[in-house]
């Protein structure tokens, strides 16, 4: 039986002057309308769609690809609110439904908010919902110290920030391991900093081994390139003058340019930092 909510490889059945119909399994077959049929596909050829319920909650195709699938979370933007729920903007005909049950507070037209897409058993409907930790553990023992991540901001609490990690589980991104400002809905790489002893994940936006601050001393290199050579940023700036171009902390940017000075790649002056070779 073809997902529903998912990208699908299916094969046509049939052709008729509307599209044609796919073998969805189970002896069901499945719509795929005629604007979206490759021009001169035959009975038998396979093609990859994206299965959803159309108005009639009768399963249809599409060679588009949503901006978030069933399982996944994802930043949208609300177009409409009604008596039924909320409505998102994911790239299809049909906008998706957020039901009242499913917000953690009102949603409102035109923001953006970070919701988990599930099928509702009661509807066998694709609905979202905003209350990402219902739905994602909170501990994971599949991922490492250091290994890179990618994450969702979906939250904020005293501590730091919660992230969705590979659409998988979530995690924290405490305080003071930010230095560049951070939004809910941002898609940014990361690192696994600490797995702790019940399973909870720790994460950071810059790792402090070797591999990070070669990774930070390169982004310094290209920075100074493309001012020209030289650049003012130096080890006696602010820590938010640092934090606002490259995200790290004043300590890994200082222990980057040591690097680069060690190895003679840069001139540390009083208020001046140039390449050596200019």
């Amino acid at each position: 039986m073809a997902a529903i909510g998912k990208q699908n490889t299916l094969t046509i059945s049939k052709v008729v002057d509307f599209g044609v119909y796919l073998d969805g399994g189970d002896e069901t077959d499945i719509l795929l309308p005629a604007r979206y049929a490759p021009e001169g596909c035959k009975v038998g050829e396979s093609l990859s769609v994206f299965v959803y319920l159309d108005s009639d909650d009768l399963p249809i195709a599409t060679t588009e690809t949503p901006k978030a699938m069933v399982g996944e979370c994802k930043s949208l933007k609300v177009i409409e609110v009604n008596q039924v729920g909320a409505f998102l903007d994911w790239g299809l005909p049909k906008d998706l439904l957020v039901p009242f049950s499913e917000q953690g507070k009102p949603l409102e037209v035109g923001r953006h908010y970070v919701v988990f897409l599930y099928i509702d058993k009661a509807s066998e409907r694709i609905v979202a919902s905003t209350k990402v930790d219902k739905f994602l553990a909170e501990t994971s023992v599949y991922f490492t110290p250091n290994q890179a991540v990618d994450l969702l901001i979906y939250g904020r609490t005293e501590l730091g920030y919660k992230a969705v990690i590979n659409n998988v589980v979530v995690g924290l991104i405490f305080h003071n391991e930010v230095f560049k400002p951070l939004r809910i809905g941002d898609a940014t790489k990361g690192y696994i900093k600490q797995v702790r002893a019940d399973g909870k994940l720790d994460l950071c936006l810059q790792l402090a081994n070797k591999q990070g601050l070669d990774s930070l001393a390169d982004e310094v290199l290209a920075y100074i390139e493309a001012q020209g050579g030289s650049t003012t940023l130096t080890d006696r700036s602010s820590p938010e003058d640092i934090a606002a171009q490259f995200g790290v902390s004043k300590k890994s940017y200082k222990k980057a340019l040591g690097g680069l000075y060690k190895q003679r790649k840069i001139i540390i002056s009083p208020g001046e930092i140039t390449l050596a070779d200019k």
